[in-house]
């Protein structure tokens, strides 16, 4: 496993960052929020693609400085590809309008042996996919055909031809391009060009101008001789510029199609279309009859066209599905001509090879089917149980499709599945479903790097263990994968490296501590003996630290820890409350310390801290100099807060005045943390407003 040390300059409000990364292992990187962890795997990403968006990323004090602060990633080349779990990759990628996840269908099923299995499959099938390849014709025969079908609409209840239909409108009441009217003879150049719908379109629309002279709307010429201006309006009544769009259509079609209709189909459609009055029953009949040839040739040869595995995937003999593919076109007799045989016989003689090799295709199909199934049921078990285990109501089917499969959404208390899941789900159900799934997206695509910018701090301890399994410790999870985590949350890193270290051992975890100070962001390796508990911390910071001051503050939150609110600890909040006579203080009362209580309290103090004296230590925090010293000297946040706090300054701001007096003072989120001697935990805007406020 190689350790890459990545090194980033100038993105966003990083102006430098060392960070290491090891290969094949779990890289989690803990840091207060606002550090600029998003900027940093925003531009290794950005990096890794390539696409020039890492330029987005130029802080704002170099931006319109040619040259200036161009982001730069450094030792991140052995990296390919990448890809991201963050809010986007939820909005963008996950809960579909009818699948939980985009592309589900390539996510869990289409893996390596799914495709190289389907590939035996096509290679039985490739025959008849030659046959239709080897006919450059026959696509447009289709499309035509189809365009034909399309014409004859629906059929009424009794088989007859639908009047609203194109063919109907086109040739129910006579042809009448064919057989145009007498009075509208001096028309027929026009009536039977090209596009005559056009042409009648345009004639209508100068109707309305007849009215306005004698003269025609279209030349100038005089109108006035009797029946000129009837004849005009007698097209509008003869004529529907539709009907004969319809007409012209379909003519063009049949005439493209004529050498597939069997020669007597070919007489009696050329009757049906020339016809000069409204199609008989007979008539009708025939066009009812050309419709379903069509649509048994259409269903064949597309049935034919696109076979594949899906089309055996529901049916339990394939040899029940693959013979009535074959053509007899004794059956359907209207398209039996020369044409059609030769482009059908060259297809029936590949599916009569199909047949004979029908027990080999079965075989597979089969073995296919039964591994999609397995993974089907791995898929839905494994997230279904995490989600249980989280204590979710919710799980996920994998179900079919005409041509793929795709994952569904289901909820314990409702039937069938819930479309827009996003809809329905919390914000914390969205990105638990999403992380898993993010997961099983990784597990498909295999990137270089995954990233995991801040997934989990949103859940509850239970929640967050879930997830946490779930991703790094099966078989089928990124335990094998380079992965880096960003996380404001220590709970991760307490997780993998201490508490329960052992469960996810296969991952390799490593932790690190990022801090930034003056747009330098470094990192500190979090081992296993760093996370302590904080009265640990607060015992091994007094027996190494020499200032007396500063052990005193460690030990009066040890007191605090171990809720001993005695008289030592009344002691030493004296002290840095600055009171030259100590004081006893209760919920309810508050008196002056007697000279018994405080030698009792001195005495337990010397065990702590060897040589505490209270005289001079008051001395020392009363004196603004001494503190503003010691304050300087020490590199460590919360130390800086603490002797800040002893001079007695005010913010005038609530929410920094509560951080100084409150958030590093009294309270304490979790049983286990880092020691802030060493691992910078205070944000460098809170030091910074301390030494603003210092007085002069």
């Amino acid at each position: 496993m190689a350790v890459l040390n990545i090194k980033i300059s100038n993105c966003n409000s990083v102006d430098q960052a060392t960070i290491t990364i090891t290969e094949q292992a779990l890289n989690i990187k803990y840091g207060p929020n606002g550090l600029g962890k998003s900027s940093l795997a925003r531009a290794i990403v950005s990096h890794i693609k390539a696409d020039d968006s890492i330029k987005d990323l130029i802080p704002f004090k170099h931006r319109g400085t040619p040259g200036a602060g161009t982001p730069t990633v450094e030792g991140a080349n052995s990296f390919r590809s990448a890809l991201v779990f963050d809010e986007d990759y939820v909005d963008q990628f996950v809960f579909q309008k009818d699948e939980v996840v985009k592309n589900s269908f390539d996510i869990f099923i289409r893996t390596p042996e799914y495709l190289t299995e389907l590939a035996e499959i096509d290679d039985l099938l490739s025959g008849i996919r030659q046959a239709f390849a080897d006919n450059a014709d026959i696509g447009q025969v289709v499309k035509d055909l189809m365009e034909l079908r399309e014409a004859f609409g629906k059929p009424s209840k009794s088989g007859a031809l639908a009047k609203n239909s194109k063919i109907h409108k086109a040739f129910g009441s006579g042809n009448k391009i064919a057989n145009i009217p007498n009075a509208l003879k001096p028309f027929e150049t026009f009536i039977k060009s090209k596009e005559p719908a056009k042409w009648i379109s345009w004639q209508i629309k100068g109707n309305e101008f007849l009215s306005l002279s004698d003269s025609c709307p279209y030349c100038s010429t005089t109108l006035a001789e009797a029946g000129k201006k009837d004849t005009a309006l007698a097209v509008e009544k003869e004529y529907d510029a539709s009907a004969v769009g319809h007409i012209n259509t379909l003519r063009t079609i049949i005439e493209r199609l004529g050498k597939y209709f069997s020669p007597k189909c070919r007489d009696n459609l050329d009757k049906v279309t020339k016809a000069k009055i409204e199609l008989t029953a007979q008539e009708n009949g025939f066009l009812s009859g050309l419709k379903t040839d069509i649509d048994a040739l259409i269903e064949k040869l597309e049935g034919l066209r696109t076979m594949s595995f899906f089309s055996f995937r529901d049916v339990e003999e394939v040899g029940d599905r693959l013979t009535p593919l074959k053509i007899d076109l004794g059956l359907i007799d209207k398209l039996d001509s020369d044409e059609t045989r030769t482009t059908v016989d060259p297809i029936n003689r590949q599916l009569d090879q199909l047949i004979a090799k029908v027990g080999s295709l079965k075989g597979k199909i089969n073995r296919h089917k039964d591994k999609i199934r397995k993974a089907i049921d791995e898929n839905q078990n494994c997230i279904n149980t995490f989600l249980k285990s989280a204590g979710y109501k919710y799980s996920v089917e994998i179900v079919p499709e005409p041509d793929s499969y795709k994952m569904k959404l289901v909820h314990r208390d409702v039937d069938g599945h819930i479309e827009m899941a996003s809809r329905h789900l919390s914000y914390g159900e969205k990105n638990a479903f999403a992380l898993v799934l993010f997961m099983y997206q990784v597990l498909s695509e295999k990137p270089d790097l995954v990233v995991l910018d801040d997934p989990i701090s949103s859940f509850d301890k239970n929640k967050k263990f879930a997830i946490l399994d779930e991703l790094f410790r099966g078989k089928a999870s990124l335990r094998s994968k380079t992965t880096l985590m960003l996380t404001h949350d220590i709970e991760p890193a307490i997780d993998v490296i201490k508490s329960t270290s052992s469960v996810f051992q296969a991952a390799r975890p490593s932790a690190a501590f990022l801090s930034s100070r003056g747009g330098v962001i470094s990192e500190v390796p979090i081992q296993r003996d760093d996370i302590q508990t904080f009265a640990k911390i607060c015992k091994d910071n007094i027996a190494t630290l020499s200032d007396p001051l500063i052990q005193a503050i460690y030990l009066r939150r040890q007191f605090e820890l171990q809720d001993d609110m005695g008289l030592e600890y009344n002691l030493l909040a004296s002290l840095f409350k600055r009171r030259d006579v100590p004081t006893v203080q209760s919920a309810s009362d508050s008196r002056p310390m007697t000279a018994s209580e405080r030698a009792q309290a001195e005495s337990k103090i010397c065990v702590h801290l060897p040589g505490f004296d209270y005289d001079a230590l008051i001395a020392d925090a009363k004196s603004a100099a001494t503190i503003k010293a010691k304050f300087h000297a020490t590199n460590v946040g919360y130390e800086k807060i603490q002797l800040f706090r002893i001079l007695g300054s005010e913010h005038d701001h609530d929410v920094i005045r509560k951080f100084i007096n409150e958030s590093y003072h009294i309270e304490n989120e979790y049983v286990m943390q880092l020691n802030p001697h060493r691992f910078e935990i205070v944000p460098e805007y809170v030091v910074e407003e301390c030494v603003r406020l210092l007085p002069a």
